[in-house]
């Protein structure tokens, strides 16, 4: 089976991001066949500084290493590193329906809002789709959200097939399992558009800060509570082994306890739990060459393969 996926260096990662996928796309890079990207032609419709998006494409990369992405098991690469991918998404947009970009949720709700939205936005679902067919990806992992995305690759590459023959692989949606709540420090989903993020990367004093201004509730100390409905518990739970969660869900039930003294496990044991991804990334960025090897010996994989699905392309639909 080979995977597909793309990564947006729009930010630091955070707790949220890790658990809502990045742990989830890691997981996928033992199938046959695995290629991540780093989606900075994506990030263009939105970051306007040279310098910062240059740093944040490094970043990205830095950070998913760290978090457990194996270059001997997956292609990691730029996105921009690939130039076949943008040519073979002019073979896609030359036949892509205005309707059917229109009905995109990513350029509608733009326009619902009132902000603006570019030709880039407008067109982002072509480029995404010469990125899933670029490689005959199988299955590309996404959130709910994205589904959407991987139906209108199908649609555009059964319309090319349906003129020029059996091109392209057509991939499937892996939908990523978010039913891991992940709570940010006001108790709604963390997102960093929210503000209410904690980034793996922060250093551990300043995490534990953050920690400890989490919002909640009231209630006096010898209540008994419930674990399941407390977004505390829920953050706790995803670092915690089970034993460590059951002991703090029996600690909530009996009462007789305050909320810094769960704000401070917490704090220790999303520490260890990221401790060796820190090092991992402390490693790295002392060595920015071999950063840049992996990136480049990936860039040179992913284009062998989409010069050869170009090709393919091209011969098939006269240019070649």
């Amino acid at each position: 089976m080979r995977v597909l996926s793309g990564i947006q260096p729009t930010g630091r990662p955070h707790w949220g991001n890790y658990f809502g996928a990045i742990r989830q796309y890691i997981d996928l890079q033992s199938e046959d066949a695995a290629y991540y990207f780093i989606a900075n032609l994506h990030a263009l419709t939105t970051i306007r500084d040279r310098e910062a998006l240059s740093q944040a494409t490094y970043d990205t990369a830095l950070d998913i290493l760290a978090l457990g992405l194996d270059p001997n098991q997956a292609v990691l690469f730029k996105q921009s590193d690939v130039p076949e991918v943008s040519e073979l998404c002019w073979l896609l947009m030359s036949d892509a329906p205005m309707g059917l970009m229109e009905r995109c949720v990513s350029y509608k709700d733009k326009v619902a809002k009132g902000l603006p939205a570019n030709l880039g936005l407008f067109t982002y679902p072509v480029l995404q789709a010469a990125d899933n067919l670029a490689y005959d990806s199988e299955v590309v992992p996404v959130g709910q959200d994205q589904v959407q995305h991987i139906e209108v690759c199908r649609d555009l590459a059964q319309r090319f097939n349906s003129h020029f023959g059996e091109v392209f692989v057509l991939p499937k949606p892996h939908v990523l399992d978010n039913s891991a709540k992940v709570p940010g420090t006001d108790g709604e989903k963390m997102s960093k558009s929210y503000g209410n993020a904690i980034e793996i990367f922060e250093a551990p004093k300043k995490m534990k800060k953050q920690v400890m201004r989490i919002a909640t509730d009231s209630r006096p100390m010898e209540d008994a509570k419930d674990p399941d409905t407390d977004h505390l518990y829920q953050l706790f739970s995803l670092f915690a082994e089970e034993s460590a969660r059951e002991s703090m869900a029996e600690t909530y039930r009996q009462g007789g306890f305050g909320y810094g003294e769960v704000k401070k496990a917490l704090a220790e044991a999303a520490e260890a739990y990221f401790a060796e991804a820190h090092e991992r990334r402390a490693e790295l960025e002392a060595k920015p060459e071999r950063v840049n090897e992996i990136l480049g010996d990936g860039a040179a994989v992913a284009r062998k393969k989409a010069g050869e699905v170009l090709k393919r392309a091209q011969q098939a639909c006269g240019l070649a």
